[in-house]
């Protein structure tokens, strides 16, 4: 229909059958379109350049070049496109290295597809979305890299709202909605917190306030 949103979805995954199954389920939704599927990590970022897809649903064990590489190539020259990790494995290596190089969310592959298709719809709209057990892992492996020091600049208190609503979740539009400021100041206000906290993305921010307590799992 005119004027309807269709999220395009790039499915990278080394399992033929996996993206086949995958493509069926997301073919089926409303407003998504799977614009090619990947074999591999080095073909996920060629078709991602050629294709500009707003979500990559990327597997990490792939040949060639895999998962995490090729997030972080994709991240570094496209970095509108949002990256879910999507695969059975929640070794905390896997999560933290998939976290910095800048995925957007980490699911297994045991999720519901109802679940996925929320995760989607969520990372479209600027979210983070981690599995709880994921989320536990990150905290720790945080907790043990993240130094916290007085000596950083402290938060203003609308950089604190600002983030406690990070953590929670919303996109900088619905920020700017809850807190009557224009999306303008909304992202002013993130530069100010990364500096501030030395993080480099929302998840790594939404941690820090998980961290101290700003904000709850």
């Amino acid at each position: 229909m005119p004027g309807e949103t269709y999220i395009r979805l790039l499915i990278a995954d080394d399992h033929a059958l996996i993206r086949d199954g995958l493509r069926k389920i997301l073919s089926l939704q409303e407003g998504f379109e799977v614009v090619a599927e990947a074999p591999d990590g080095e073909a996920a970022y060629d078709l991602t350049g050629y294709l500009n897809p707003d979500i990559v649903l990327m597997d990490i064990n792939m040949p060639n070049v895999n998962g995490i590489e090729a997030t972080r190539r994709i991240k570094a020259d496209f970095p509108q496109v949002g990256i879910i990790a999507l695969t059975i494995h929640d070794d905390e290596e896997y999560v933290f290295e998939l976290v910095k190089a800048g995925v957007s969310a980490y699911v297994l592959k045991d999720i519901e597809s109802e679940s996925l298709i929320e995760t989607i719809k969520a990372v479209f709209d600027g979210e983070t979305v981690f599995h709880p057990r994921i989320t536990e892992k990150l905290l720790g492996e945080f907790k043990r890299l993240t130094r916290v020091g007085s000596e950083k600049e402290p938060l203003s208190r609308r950089e604190q709202e600002v983030l406690r609503l990070i953590a929670r979740g919303k996109s900088n539009k619905e920020i700017g909605e809850d807190l009557y400021i224009s999306e303008k100041t909304v992202k002013n206000h993130i530069t100010n917190i990364f500096r501030k906290i030395e993080v480099s993305d929302r998840t790594q921010a939404a941690l820090y306030a998980i961290k101290n307590k700003m904000a709850k799992l």
